[in-house]
Parts: structure tokens; C-alpha cells; sequence
């Protein structure tokens, strides 16, 4: 089976939660719950002040915007296109692109934890992202936010340096 990766989707403003309920609908009716594997609309907590009194509410992170968990394959595609209230994925022409690890992070969307091989004072080297082919001694591991800190040698001052457990291998 293809991977499932996390797609956006625009809407009509407004309609993002009737989009989210009008997909849920369709998988349940066409049997989709193994390729289509859950739909958000992410909302944050955000503080009011009305006449002086101040009210927590939830709103909208990304208003026109619903995000879906899905494989994507011309069955999926089309039933997502084709719900009423939906314009189209995001992406280059009609080509829905996957939101990345990075991209996801802030969303508080979850991925799967990554085991690692190594901890504080092993030497690592970076095998993907902007600091490519760089090696440094871990000074800090954070497993919750899946990353390892490192010191790079940047403009001749030893700076420490958050790299993803994805980018990363014991030496």
C-alpha cells in the first residue's frame, strides 16, 4: 500500500467544516477508511477582549484551508476534488503536493517517533537539509521535538545548531 501523506485542500471560506463533514460522509459511504485517513480544520486558542472582558476562543489557523490524511491515488483524488464546497489541493497546476515533517511540526500534527543510535557527546553527521555534510558532537537532545543540537563552526564562532533526528547519523 502507498504511504499516506498529509495534503491541503482550499475551500470556500466559511465552508471548511462542512468540507471536513461532507468528506467524512463520503468515506464512510464509499468505504474509504483505509486510504483516506482523517481530515482537520486546525484551530488555536486565541484570547478576545470584548467590551473590557476578556473570552477564550478557538478560530480558524488557516481560514479556506482543510488539511486531510490520506494516500493519494485517482479514487482518493477524485472523491476530495469533487466534494461540494472544495476548489482544489494545493499544489503546482493540478498536482497536489505533501506537506513536509517541517511543515507539519507547528500544526502540532504528530509523525512517528524516530529511534536513534546515539546521544550527548557522540559524534553525528548531517545527511540532509541546509547543514549537509557537516559533523559535529551532540550537545543536546530533545526526543519530544525529535531533534538533536549540535555545534557548527559559522563564521569562525563555534553556534549551536536544532537538526531533525531525520537528517542525522551516528558516525
Amino acid at each position: 500500500m502507498a504511504e499516506a501523506n498529509w495534503y491541503v485542500v482550499h475551500t470556500y471560506s466559511g465552508y471548511e467544516n462542512k468540507v471536513k463533514a461532507n468528506i467524512e460522509k463520503t468515506i464512510e459511504n464509499r468505504h474509504l477508511e483505509e486510504e483516506i485517513l482523517e481530515v482537520r480544520v486546525p484551530m488555536q486558542d486565541v484570547v478576545e477582549v470584548k467590551n473590557g472582558a476578556k473570552k477564550n476562543v478557538q478560530k480558524k489557523m488557516f481560514p479556506g484551508y482543510v488539511l486531510i490524511h490520506m494516500v493519494m491515488n485517482d479514487d482518493t483524488w477524485y472523491v476530495v476534488r469533487n466534494t461540494r464546497g472544495v476548489t482544489g489541493f494545493v499544489g503546482p497546476g493540478s498536482k497536489p503536493v505533501p506537506l513536509t515533517e517541517v511543515e507539519m511540526r507547528p500544526l502540532g500534527i504528530k509523525t512517528e517517533n524516530i529511534s536513534v543510535d546515539f546521544g550527548e557527546g557522540d559524534m553525528i553527521a548531517v545527511i540532509a537539509g541546509v547543514w549537509k555534510d557537516t559533523v559535529g558532537a551532540v550537545q543536546r537532545m530533545d526526543y519530544s521535538k525529535q531533534t538533536a543540537t549540535i555545534n557548527v563552526e559559522l563564521f569562525g564562532r563555534e553556534t549551536p545548531v536544532e537538526i531533525s533526528f531525520a537528517e542525522i547519523k551516528k558516525m
